[in-house]
């Protein structure tokens, strides 16, 4: 994977010339012997005695746990004196949501199996930093009990500005930064033709893996009405910037396209001096020309562009890799179960093949329906003659050929197909994780979330 981080001093080079910007993005291509597999998952941390979320401050506190974390070889990283993240000599690093969820943004793997183990000693870490603060972590996609005023803000001057921001473009783009959780897997691509054929597949099953990963039907103690509440905050987000790209499936889409629609996606802010810079709803077309106001003459550097790339909040989004964003967070299990699923069926030729048969005759307004009506219906939601379930189980049969093909093993002769158990097992029941926690809730827990945080925890 790449990232802003690994830059270096090519992120100071200007990035004025609209070829530039293309031809950043094209530097991701790579032969598929060095693809590689990039996890990324947040949880909600809160106090084991009365379930509330951490502060930055204090005896236990979100700066308690980081502090903690650095016994483990992670080194800090400050912002005006405040631990913000941490980074480890693997390529991983561990960072901050607004509301103090805590994400771990895995390295560059080789297989599943790594990535797995990779989460696994993650998790065991925080564990022990909670077990001595008595803490609880807890995997789900949106926080189940507490209203937006009683979660705290982190101290990171970009937050401030999205912040401000956020409101004027829809009216759940706050619940997006301080409630929710996701899991998402970074995947390479060795071409831009193979960029867009993931990129095409992985828009179209997006709603898929919504619906086999949907853990959000709680809001303020009481069931929502969606099953991911998560995936339904994000159509009311910002609209410059979410949603599921139509143009991505037009003929001749490409790094190109994208870049032309990224420099139409409103900017949030610039870093100059170690400081943020405000720019909120600027076109990134100016900035290029150095017109942006209160700022004329300030040109971006690829450090500039490779930020700006992360602004966008498509159910798939492509940097130098592409990101798919569809799950929301969820158990151990279910966080290795999502690489698994999708390096099935984009990292071998022929279930990358099969999974564009399964999708290609799609029209865009049955993508966008089924897009809207996942997040409420989830594995129920109709399509054609058939409904989402029957779709995940053909995608599921895809994934599952594509890992045999890669046959890959762990020591104990198993392949990678062994972390899809947890997918099959939701949509052969035809039953949900969020369905699960509606029923514990309706039932052994008497209309109370409060035992989530206990039975559900990591």
């Amino acid at each position: 994977m790449s990232s802003p981080q690994d830059l270096g001093t090519a992120g100071e080079m200007p990035a004025v010339e609209k070829q530039a910007l293309v031809a950043y993005l094209e530097a991701g291509c790579k032969p598929a012997s060095d693809w590689r597999i990039g996890t990324e998952h947040e949880k909600l941390a809160y106090r084991l005695d009365d379930y509330r979320p951490l502060p930055y401050e204090g005896d236990r506190s979100i700066r308690a746990v980081l502090e903690g974390l650095v016994r483990f070889g992670w080194q800090p990283v400050l912002e005006d004196g405040n631990i913000i993240a941490l980074t480890d000599s693997r390529g991983g690093s561990i960072t901050l949501e607004p509301a103090g969820q805590l994400e771990l943004s895995g390295a560059p793997l080789k297989n599943v199996h790594q990535t797995c183990a990779e989460i696994g000693r993650h998790l065991r870490q925080v564990k022990e930093i909670g077990a001595e603060l008595n803490l609880g972590f807890l995997g789900i996609g949106y926080q189940p009990k507490w209203p937006l005023a009683d979660l705290p803000w982190m101290p990171k001057a970009r937050y401030d500005i999205m912040r401000n921001y956020m409101p004027k473009k829809g009216s759940l783009g706050l619940h997006m930064m301080q409630a929710t959780c996701t899991v998402q897997v970074n995947l390479d691509f060795d071409s831009e033709a193979s960029m867009v054929r993931m990129f095409r597949i992985g828009l179209a099953l997006q709603p898929i893996a919504t619906a086999l990963f949907a853990n959000s039907p709680f809001r303020e103690g009481k069931p929502t009405g969606y099953l991911s509440y998560r995936s339904h905050i994000w159509t009311d987000t910002d609209p410059d910037r979410c949603g599921v790209a139509p143009f991505v499936f037009d003929e001749g889409f490409g790094f190109e396209r994208y870049v032309d629609y990224m420099l139409d996606v409103p900017m949030y802010l610039i870093k100059r001096d170690g400081r943020y810079i405000d720019v909120s709803g600027q076109s990134f077309r100016a900035f290029m020309a150095g017109r942006l106001p209160g700022l004329v003459g300030v040109y971006p550097t690829m450090t500039d562009w490779a930020d700006h790339l992360t602004t966008a909040f498509l159910e798939v989004r492509l940097k130098r890799f592409l990101e798919m964003r569809g799950a929301d967070g969820g158990p151990w299990n279910r966080l290795c179960a999502l690489p698994a699923f999708w390096v099935g069926l984009l990292y071998d030729r022929v279930a990358r093949d099969a999974a564009w048969d399964l999708v290609k005759d799609w029209t865009e307004e049955e993508r966008a329906t089924m897009r809207a009506d996942v997040p409420t219906h989830a594995l129920g939601t109709p399509f054609r003659n058939r409904t989402v379930r029957d779709l995940a189980l053909e995608a599921l049969r895809i994934s599952h050929q594509g890992l045999c093909r890669r046959h890959i093993e762990d020591k104990l002769g198993r392949d990678e197909t062994m972390f899809l158990a947890p997918l099959f097992q939701i949509a052969e029941a035809n039953f949900t994780p969020a369905e699960d926690l509606l029923c514990a809730f309706r039932r052994r827990w008497d209309g109370s979330v409060d035992p989530v945080f206990r039975e559900y925890a990591y």
